[in-house]
């Protein structure tokens, strides 16, 4: 058996910071979604690139699957050793190797999370703003090519990630791009691996492009009478070119779950939730055209987060929105669904979800990144009832055809995994082949991530 002997080789190499125990593997096998609890035949910690390329030459003389894992917050099952072999937890490598404040640059080692890193740059003024919600690893977001609440204004990973070294299945280390601002040079890889789940190699240290702190910021809810004149206002707003740095939107299921779970107070309406930033007199100005849009639209008055403390809670609680939301249904879990479509088609993708989850009888609260088109249902299944997991995902399924038949895409932001697999070829055609055959060339073996984004191995 191929595992056994990788493992052998692999404790050699590692000592202690290769686990077998069964905390270590129960815990690298679960995942937030619905997901079978799914544990690899093994944990390994590397601390640098050198062990990781190690690690990866084991596997790949002996077969062996490898899974990296960042810090277990994704949903569609990405982490998950499906096929056996070793979780490459990437946490110990977690440093800040460079930064560099005149070219709004940072070098970070995959294992830091977003808040760890945002945290380390306070002190100069900058900051790095994808903001999935969860306090994701800087590479596992890379991998999902991961966006959130601020991608309306800062983008997201795609745009954020100048350059990246790269472990190949062979045990080669790449670097792709620069930290110049542009380049002409050669086929886009940075771009190629970014959003690739590690089916192509395993990020080993990225480049990020950072932004200055705001200078001030507001925030503040407002809730609306129904959810229609609630997203044609995000629609109003986006098209008018008003620079909102968040703009999300809840609906009165969702407001329900955040009085319930957060203490907070909401009218059990649909709301969105806004964000502004800039000087004083810019961030001024947005609020104002923002609010006489509201007006236009029948919204009610904003609800001002006036601290920094307001203001903090107020995302931590759409943050949580999530496990918010599971507690609706005491012991359910969660389909969770990110379909994204054109802005122009936003209120029509959102009227169609709603009656469509209305009709299947499940609890599904819509909340989402509105400004970019983005937006979920978090599907509220039964644990171990296989009817109503079927009726969700045939729910979830034709929430993507929606989005393919507006001109969208399955996922704006979660990524593929193994959940969205069977959808690839409703969205890309022939191009998925592509995929498979990029896939093939540079793992022909098949031990990256097997089982995830591209069929065959």
């Amino acid at each position: 058996m191929p595992i056994p002997e990788a493992l052998q080789e692999l404790h050699s190499l590692l000592g202690n910071r290769l686990s077998r125990s069964k905390p270590d593997l129960a815990a690298h096998g679960a995942n937030e979604s619905y997901f079978d609890l799914t544990p690899p035949d093994a944990v390994a910690f590397p601390e640098s690139t050198a062990e990781v390329a190690e690690i990866v030459k084991v596997c790949s003389r002996h077969g062996c699957p490898v899974v990296p894992w960042g810090a277990g917050t994704s949903l569609e099952g990405h982490a998950l050793a499906v096929r056996g072999g070793v979780s490459l937890d990437m946490s110990r490598m977690n440093g800040i190797l460079a930064i560099h404040p005149e070219d709004m640059q940072a070098v970070v080692q995959p294992g830091i999370t977003r808040e760890a890193l945002n945290t380390e740059l306070r002190a100069t003024g900058l900051m790095f703003p994808v903001d999935p919600g969860a306090n994701a690893s800087i590479g596992g977001m890379a991998a999902t090519r991961a966006s959130g609440t601020t991608a309306v204004r800062y983008g997201t990973m795609r745009d954020n990630v100048l350059a990246l070294e790269v472990v190949l299945a062979d045990g080669r280390v790449i670097r792709t791009g620069s930290r110049a601002a542009k380049s002409s040079s050669g086929y886009d890889l940075t771009g190629l691996f970014l959003g690739s789940e590690g089916t192509l190699g395993i990020i080993t240290e990225l480049t990020l492009r950072l932004h200055g702190q705001p200078e001030a910021v507001s925030a503040a809810t407002c809730a609306f009478a129904d959810f229609a004149h609630a997203v044609d206002t995000v629609i109003a707003t986006i098209q008018s070119g008003i620079p909102m740095a968040r703009i999300e939107f809840m609906d009165e299921a969702v407001a329900r779950a955040f009085n319930a779970q957060s203490g907070a107070s909401m009218p059990e309406m649909p709301h969105l939730m806004v964000e502004f930033h800039g000087s004083p007199a810019a961030v001024a100005e947005q609020a104002e055209r923002f609010g006489e849009i509201v007006a236009e639209m029948g919204g009610a008055e904003f609800q001002w987060a006036t601290t920094t403390e307001a203001r903090s809670a107020l995302w931590k609680m759409r943050h949580h929105a999530y496990w918010s939301c599971l507690a609706l249904r005491p012991g359910a879990m969660g389909l969770v669904t990110d379909i994204c479509v054109p802005i122009s088609r936003l209120a029509e993708a959102v009227r169609e979800t709603r009656a469509d989850i209305d009709a299947s009888g499940l609890q599904g609260p819509i909340l989402g990144h509105v400004g970019d088109g983005n937006f979920h249902a978090i599907l509220l299944v039964e644990r171990g009832n296989a009817g109503e997991l079927a009726i969700a995902k045939a729910l979830a399924e034709r929430m993507a055809d929606r989005a393919l038949r507006m001109g969208g895409t399955i996922t704006g932001e979660h990524g593929v995994g193994m959940g969205k697999r069977g959808l690839m070829r409703a969205e890309h055609g022939d191009a998925w082949d592509v995929m498979a055959a990029l896939k093939a060339t540079l793992d022909p073996a098949g031990i990256l991530n097997p089982g995830k984004i591209v069929g065959g191995n």
